[in-house]
């Protein structure tokens, strides 16, 4: 059977019950569009024949559609086929709005776009090679029809669907969406088929919660939906994949296990999706944002910080940049930030500069060796709908192409016994939540609130952005986590930068505990300097049991007892989430978790009981590889 073939029960019907299925669709759609959103990467040779052939059949069946093709970064002309292809489509009833990405995303990214760039109340989503023939369409408006659906999928399980493809993708298609069904709950057959239908408003509850932007993106999708309430049917589809199927590779099992994990992780056990709130803007306002980026000096790091903030998908802002000197002639960013400059001061007084500058309602902060991800803006400002709310901040991640030490810094900071439940400021996912305490490498303040509370304090460094979440809370407000308000902050490399950068974090925490109590007093901040109070009194244990003499025997397993066991256990504990495939890895990290906890523990001690904090200004604390 030829790709794009129709199902049987489908061709056999005569022509005028085929134009009875047509006028459901035209019915459906009314005065509106059905947008047509194809996802499309590397297809120049077929994509223009294939947008003609799409745009010809639903003008030939009067239904107004939009074709909203999207390029996800293409490397061999599929653009240009594009956009010569749209030039020709503008008849009666369909019109073509092709969007171009610059890098390639994956499918979600370009899904996304294609969303954000459509107007329809129906939403089809349909693979540009057209793999399934788009006159497939009525059988989808059918069953929406038929079951009062949100969504409807084509299924190569549906007892009318024609599909030819090998029996080893059968057998182990058929392993995947069992167990699908049973972790998932999915009350469905089928979800990687590249032809879905669904109304505007389930597709956007559904597209404000997602993570995945690849090998399990439409299960991520689909999961969301019905967890959220959405009813999905299927229609059925004629598809023959002829050769274009290759064998497995063990790469892609392993991605696509570890992606559909991850969704069964968040949805049953997480309850991630459910913590979202998603709020909008309300009456469609779009509050201006002022992105404010302290720095002592123009960097490699800040002009990828720069760049990654001209990707943002929302885009009424501005950016403040705030160099101690004079701009860096170069590549003419002047023309595109306003560069304050301001002597060599501490951040505190730089990010208040920037904020006395901006134009914004919403003050964005982020540091110079942090870059944003393209939906950072995007995905915080609409939390400002709800007035109770002063500040939002996201997870600040490692980058990927941190190098080696800076990525084993990173996986300290990850660690769960390092950070235990606040964890969630440096690895992404976890749940929205109402939280007291966030990085100013990734937080952003109510202009008005921010004002009001008299900005950062500048006689404290670092720490300043602990007292400025005091103080936010003091006031009343809220501080919301999202953990998709994400930003790739680069880490200090272990040993020792990493080790001095902690050490000053954990002798402030110390010293605002005692001073400063309504957001650092807690316990978990307690638990290294336990831990090193253990390790001095188990070395005292450890002496007496070497130097006394005629020591009684019970006292002599007691203190034995006292020095080992709590030291093996940490070991295994240390040793169990330090864990790594990589043995040289495994025991760094192993050691950097040792040897964090006893610096942040002393160092805590040490602030805890100091009558005042050293904060002198040190010019140059930023992120070296």
């Amino acid at each position: 059977m030829p790709p794009g073939t129709v199902p049987q029960s489908a061709t056999s019907k005569p022509a005028s019950e085929a134009g009875e299925m047509w006028r459901i669709v035209r019915d459906a759609v009314g005065g509106g569009r059905l947008s047509v959103v194809m996802p499309v990467y590397n297809l120049a040779a077929t994509i223009g024949e294939n947008l003609k052939r799409t745009a010809e059949l639903f003008e030939a069946h009067g239904v107004r559609a939009e074709l909203v093709p999207v390029d996800d970064g293409s490397a061999d002309g599929t653009w240009s086929a594009i956009e010569a292809a749209a030039s020709g489509i503008a008849g009666e009833f369909v019109t073509c709005a092709p969007v171009h990405l610059s890098e390639n995303g994956g499918k979600g990214a370009a899904l996304r776009a294609g969303f954000a760039a459509s107007h329809g109340e129906y939403v089809m989503l349909l693979d540009g090679d057209l793999d399934i023939n788009p006159k497939q369409t009525p059988w989808f408006f059918a069953s929406l029809a038929e079951n009062g659906s949100d969504i409807v999928i084509g299924s190569k399980r549906h007892p009318k669907s024609v599909v030819q493809y090998p029996w080893h993708r059968r057998i182990v298609s058929w392993v995947y969406f069992t167990l699908v069904r049973i972790f998932i709950g999915l009350p469905i057959t089928d979800t990687q088929t590249g032809m879905k239908l669904f109304r505007r408003n389930a597709l956007e509850e559904a597209l404000s919660r997602m993570l995945v932007k690849t090998y399990a993106f439409d299960l991520e999708l689909l999961a969301i939906a019905h967890s959220r309430g959405a009813k999905i049917s299927e229609a059925p589809v004629a598809i023959s994949f002829g050769s274009k199927f290759g064998a497995l590779r063990p790469s892609t099992v392993r991605s696509m296990a570890h992606d559909t994990l991850a969704v069964f992780y968040r949805l049953k056990l997480l309850k991630y999706y459910a913590s979202i709130d998603v709020p909008k803007a309300g009456g469609g306002e779009r509050p201006f944002v002022s992105v404010i980026v302290a720095c002592p000096e123009r960097t490699w790091m800040l002009d990828e910080c720069l760049k990654s903030l001209e990707r943002q998908t929302y885009r009424d802002f501005e950016v403040i940049v705030l160099p101690d000197g004079e701009w860096g002639t170069g590549n003419g960013e002047r023309g595109k930030v306003q560069v304050v400059s301001t002597g060599k001061v501490r951040p505190a007084e730089k990010r208040n500069m920037g904020a006395a500058h901006a134009k914004g309602e919403i003050l964005a902060f982020i540091d110079d060796d942090a870059y944003a991800d393209p939906r950072w803006l995007e995905h915080a400002v609409g939390y400002f709908a709800d007035g109770s709310i002063g500040a939002v901040g996201g997870p600040g991640v490692t980058p990927p192409d941190d190098a080696y030490f800076a990525q084993l810094g990173g996986k300290v900071y990850e660690n769960v016994f390092v950070s235990g439940s606040y964890r969630y400021r440096y690895s992404a996912g976890g749940i929205c939540r109402d939280v007291d305490d966030l990085p100013s490498c990734n937080l952003l303040v109510r202009k008005s609130l921010f004002d009001s509370i008299g900005g950062y304090r500048t006689d404290f460094w670092p720490g300043e952005d602990t007292l400025l979440c005091k103080d936010i809370k003091d006031s009343g407000s809220r501080i919301k986590y999202d953990p998709r308000v994400v930003v790739r902050h680069h880490r200090r490399p272990l040993f020792l930068p990493h080790l001095r950068q902690l050490g000053r974090y954990a002798f402030h925490r110390g010293y605002f505990c005692r001073r400063f109590p309504s957001n650092s007093l807690h316990l978990a901040y307690f638990v290294p300097s336990l831990f090193v109070v253990y390790l001095a009194t188990a070395w005292v244990a450890w002496a007496a049991l070497n130097v006394v003499p005629a020591m009684p025997a019970e006292l002599y397993v007691l203190l034995a007892a006292y020095v080992s066991i709590p030291f093996l256990l940490y070991a295994a504990l240390v040793a169990v989430s330090s864990f790594s495939l990589n043995p040289v890895s495994w025991v760094l990290v192993a050691s950097g978790v040792f040897i964090s906890h006893i610096v942040y523990g002393a160092e805590f001690l040490y602030g805890l009981l100091a009558r005042r904090a050293p904060c002198e200004f040190i010019g140059k604390d930023h992120a070296r590889q």
